[in-house]
């Protein structure tokens, strides 16, 4: 069955790939290209576990066609790390222990990204109510506020 030819810009990278009409974002991600970073939770758009950036904007990639994607900038967790050099916030969650099983950890990660480039200097509030789409069933959420906070302070220079 022919597909739908897609071009977008993944993590940086310009890249084209077949879908079918009814394919997510998230099966596309992982399946057809190999990033698997984003996880299905829920399917629904309800656990935060498949969060990604599309345009500047944090969503979860489960609720995206993979069509969509066309001329649009895609960011995932795959693309924070430089190499071996692991970005701020993945650092502060290690240093942390911001993490246990690992299913959201990534949507986690991408969702802090998101919020310190709108607001490098979040309360604890606000972090939480930014972190507030992604859902921990194995972990208290104490931990991960305390990482991205951590990391805002390294991040503005504190």
């Amino acid at each position: 069955m022919a597909g739908i030819a897609v071009s977008t810009t993944i993590n940086g990278d310009h890249v084209e790939y077949l879908c079918q009409p009814d394919e997510t974002l998230l099966d596309v991600l992982r399946d057809r290209l190999g990033l698997t970073g984003a996880k299905e939770g829920c399917g629904t758009g309800d656990c935060g576990a498949c969060s990604i950036i599309l345009d500047n904007r944090l969503v979860c990639s489960c609720l995206v066609l993979g069509a969509e994607a066309e001329g649009r900038i895609v960011e995932t967790v795959e693309g924070m790390a430089h190499g071996e050099k692991l970005h701020t916030l993945q650092q502060k969650f290690l240093e942390h222990a911001a993490l246990q099983c690992g299913i959201c950890t990534p949507g986690f990660l991408i969702a802090a990204k998101d919020l310190l480039a709108k607001n490098p200097d979040p309360s604890e509030e606000e972090i939480r109510f930014g972190l507030a789409g992604n859902l921990c069933r194995c972990t208290g959420y104490d931990k991960i506020v305390r990482a991205v906070q951590d990391a805002a302070n390294v991040m503005k220079g504190a």
